[in-house]
């Protein structure tokens, strides 16, 4: 298995190019890699879209009725959502699906040290400003696991969930150990081309 830092690497430049294709290669991506996520990691995956589903459909409810250009239903004069806000509405969607679906897939290969060491390794360059890239990851191991307990929680309304975020939760002292993998030749020749993969797509 590669590098978790080059896994994480080439999740970021997957996003990146996932915002600057065109429709057509962005709806086959978006195919490919919901289906891959579903093989993979499908209970986790489908998680991430219930989590965010209102996020969503905000996001598409916004693109198909504040854009312009020609009404769906004119019929329905101001009510009607407009063609080219549907279309854009569908291509953010997408982007966003992909963005979730990697995720998940990312999340299901790499356990939450190898996260953390990946991350330790990317933000190497913020040590030439002082920061301390130890202490940064041990506060994003807490949150990750935080953030894990959440998402596997479930409440039967929202008063539920506020209340449940609001207790008082009693914390103990504990260890966080930081796991750091070695960098090989095959990682280094991975980021390259997936560099100039994400240069060739914004080119």
């Amino acid at each position: 298995m590669p590098h978790p830092a080059v896994q994480i690497y080439l999740w970021i430049c997957f996003t990146l190019a996932a915002q600057m294709l065109e429709a057509r290669m962005l709806f086959l991506l978006a195919a490919i890699v919901i289906l891959l996520s579903i093989k993979i990691s499908k209970m986790r995956f489908l998680t991430l879209l219930r989590r965010s589903r209102w996020i969503l459909f905000s996001v598409f409810i916004i693109y198909a009725f504040t854009s312009s250009g020609d009404l769906l239903w004119p019929q329905l004069g101001v009510f009607s959502p407009v063609v080219e806000g549907v279309v854009e509405g569908f291509l953010q969607l997408s982007r966003l699906a992909i963005v979730l679906a990697g995720l998940s897939i990312l999340l299901t290969l790499l356990s939450q040290s190898q996260l953390i060491s990946g991350i330790y390794m990317l933000i190497r360059p913020l040590a030439c400003l002082g920061l301390s890239r130890e202490r940064v990851s041990v506060r994003l191991a807490l949150t990750l696991r935080y953030a894990e307990s959440v998402m596997q929680g479930t409440s039967r309304n929202w008063q539920d969930s506020v209340e449940r975020q609001l207790a008082h939760i009693p914390v103990a002292s504990e260890f966080i150990e930081l796991y750091v993998a070695t960098f090989s030749m095959r990682d280094g020749l991975l980021v390259v081309a997936a560099s100039v993969v994400l240069l060739g797509v914004w080119l």
